[in-house]
């Protein structure tokens, strides 16, 4: 008896050892991924015309902390380095190089702006790093076929044109439209989605100014928009210049109605800066939970990141949304490093980033999942549209989807 159930103990732990031995051997990494560690790289202009926007990045640093402090992904810690590019694209090639090829990161993950992701791209894309989960709505990140490694987050930039246009042309058919865009590939991009939108109507568009990253101000050009004689004004910018549009607008007690992108919908960044009493009325469109709205006060996703932002970054500002987008993002890039399990080569973080069906997140409103395909790299296609009042947003209507035009 003694001997069987020593044989058996053997034999079973012989079983144990042969399963060790493979699930050993069916782990493969690639540079930045060992049994211990996953290495991810990041830019955020944490300084510069776009340093509103340095807590998507504090934020992220924050996620990672927590989870490394819960036990890391699939007992491997995450190392997460995030450089400062100052929203200028040399500076965005430079950081990126030193993270591929000094750092040696798995993948770059989270890059903040049109134009920085836009001068890294091609670079990426040649050394097959993934350049996940953009921290921009630009419709090009949209391109499996030309660019297999790289995959946006937000909703794309002319998707939430054209819901903008879909509200005007159902409740002011007869409005004349100024838009005041940034004079990049960001505000192009809007720009053509809000003229797509309109179609045979974009004639209602009467004006349609552009300015630069490097100016200190925007009221000239505030001041010319209004001299158009528009009773609508679309303000497709990054914050600073955001909140420097709608103060200008009411210091000249102009009264249009005024529709903002939601990268520029920050209560903390752009309304209050902006001034509440003229931020008023102000349209936008949103796929997250407003941290500051009270409708989500015993809502699980949003006291989960109060917690979180209480914790790992007190120093930012709970009605920051762009905290909030930082926390979102990397949320979606745990899920995904979680999937590839123990293979952590490059290709499967692309492969397993395209095969997302239908994820929650917490701090995403209701109906809104992220869903990617081998074929489709725009990871969130729905928005709700908002309006300021008081000291917060209020959604209103429902969830549009942006590429179908349909509510849902």
């Amino acid at each position: 008896m003694r001997l069987m159930k020593s044989t058996c103990i053997a034999a079973a732990a012989g079983v144990l050892l042969a399963a060790t031995n493979g699930a050993l051997a069916q782990k493969k990494y690639d540079t930045g991924a060992t049994d211990t560690e996953i290495k991810i790289g990041n830019i955020i202009p944490y300084s510069g015309p776009a340093s509103a926007y340095g807590s998507v990045g504090k934020a992220m640093a924050g996620y990672f902390k927590k989870i490394n402090d819960e036990g890391g992904i699939n007992g491997r810690k995450i190392d997460f380095i995030s450089y400062d590019d100052a929203y200028s694209p040399p500076k965005a090639v430079e950081q990126t190089r030193k993270l591929v090829e000094s750092d040696e990161v798995l993948a770059v993950f989270g890059a903040l702006g049109t134009p920085s992701n836009t001068a890294i791209q091609k670079y990426l894309n040649a050394k097959k790093v993934p350049q996940l989960f953009l921290a921009t709505g630009a419709t090009k990140w949209n391109d499996p076929k030309g660019f297999p490694w790289t995959m946006g987050w937000l909703p794309s930039y002319q998707s939430e044109g054209r819901i903008y246009a879909k509200y005007l042309l159902k409740e002011k058919p007869d409005a004349k439209i100024a838009v005041f865009y940034q004079n990049d590939d960001f505000g192009k991009d809007y720009l053509k989605g809000l003229q797509d939108g309109l179609g045979a109507k974009k004639t209602m568009i009467v004006a349609e100014e552009s300015y630069e990253l490097s100016e200190p101000s925007v009221d000239s050009h505030i001041v010319k928009l209004k001299a158009t004689g528009a009773d609508v004004l679309v303000i497709f910018t990054t914050p600073k210049f955001g909140a420097q549009t709608i103060k200008k607008v009411g210091e000249l007690s102009w009264k249009p109605v005024q529709i903002i992108a939601n990268v520029s919908a920050s209560t903390a960044n752009v309304m209050k800066p902006a001034g509440v009493d003229f931020a008023q009325g102000v349209i936008s469109a949103t796929y997250a939970k407003d941290s500051t709205d009270p409708q989500w006060n015993d809502d699980p996703g949003m006291k989960e990141y109060k917690a979180f932002l209480a914790k790992y970054v007190p120093e930012v500002n709970i009605a920051d949304s762009s905290a909030l987008t930082g926390y979102n993002i990397a949320q979606t890039m745990a899920a995904v490093l979680k999937q590839c399990g123990d293979d952590l080569t490059r290709a499967n973080v692309m492969k397993q980033a395209a095969s997302i069906n239908g994820l929650q997140q917490g701090g995403l409103l209701p109906g809104i999942l992220i869903k990617t395909s081998a074929t489709d790299f725009s990871p969130i296609e729905q928005l709700q549209l908002m309006r300021f009042k008081g000291e917060r947003w209020e959604l209103f209507g429902g969830v549009i989807d942006g590429e179908a035009g349909g509510e849902r």
